[in-house]
């Protein structure tokens, strides 16, 4: 494998690695340490413009029941009451503007949608590099992160679940992504 250093050599149109990407959650729960969770399901792209990396543009959609926190007690209730997975099968993610913060740091903003509710979202990313795997294929990596308050999007059980679950959620994510041939 062969790093690549110029961003301009990165552009191109690219799909998520699902085997190697990572998206997750850290919330806070009244009685013990911190949740930790991901999901299983998801697909996106990315479409990046070294020259211009403001013309870049990100779309990620995630199957809303691939929630796992690996306790079924807990995801169970989080599918059904929280994410309403039934009725909003998906959270979806489509960038507005990518803003460029150094050589390898980025505000990317865009409408991020849970059980039907839409909201603008600026994400911290960085750009962890790209490289030329043996088949020949390029592929791009990016790391980050946001906090939410999850009421702003509807995400709540019932009137108390706020004593047991924290309203911020830490969303994470480590992203591999590979240009299309």
């Amino acid at each position: 494998m062969s790093a690549i250093t110029e961003l301009s050599e990165l552009s191109g149109e690219y799909v998520l690695d699902t085997a190697r990407t990572r998206i997750g959650f850290v919330a806070r729960h009244a009685v013990g340490p911190q949740v930790r969770g991901h999901f299983e399901e998801f697909e996106g792209s990315v479409r990046l413009d070294g020259t211009d990396p403001g013309k870049s543009t990100v779309r990620l959609t995630i199957r809303s029941e691939s929630v796992q926190s690996h306790n079924k007690l807990r995801d169970d209730p989080v599918r059904a009451k929280f994410l309403d997975t039934r009725n909003h099968p998906d959270i979806t993610f489509t960038s507005t503007e990518v803003r460029r913060v150094d050589d390898t740091h980025y505000k990317v903003t865009g409408d991020l949608t849970i059980r039907g509710t839409t909201k603008p979202l600026t994400l911290d990313v960085e750009s962890t590099g790209g490289e030329n795997d043996p088949a020949g294929d390029v592929t791009v990596g990016f790391k980050g992160g946001v906090e939410i308050d999850r009421r702003d999007w509807g995400v709540k059980a019932n009137p108390v679940d706020t004593l047991f679950v924290g309203s911020r959620v830490t969303v994470e994510f480590e992203v591999a992504a590979v240009r299309r041939a």
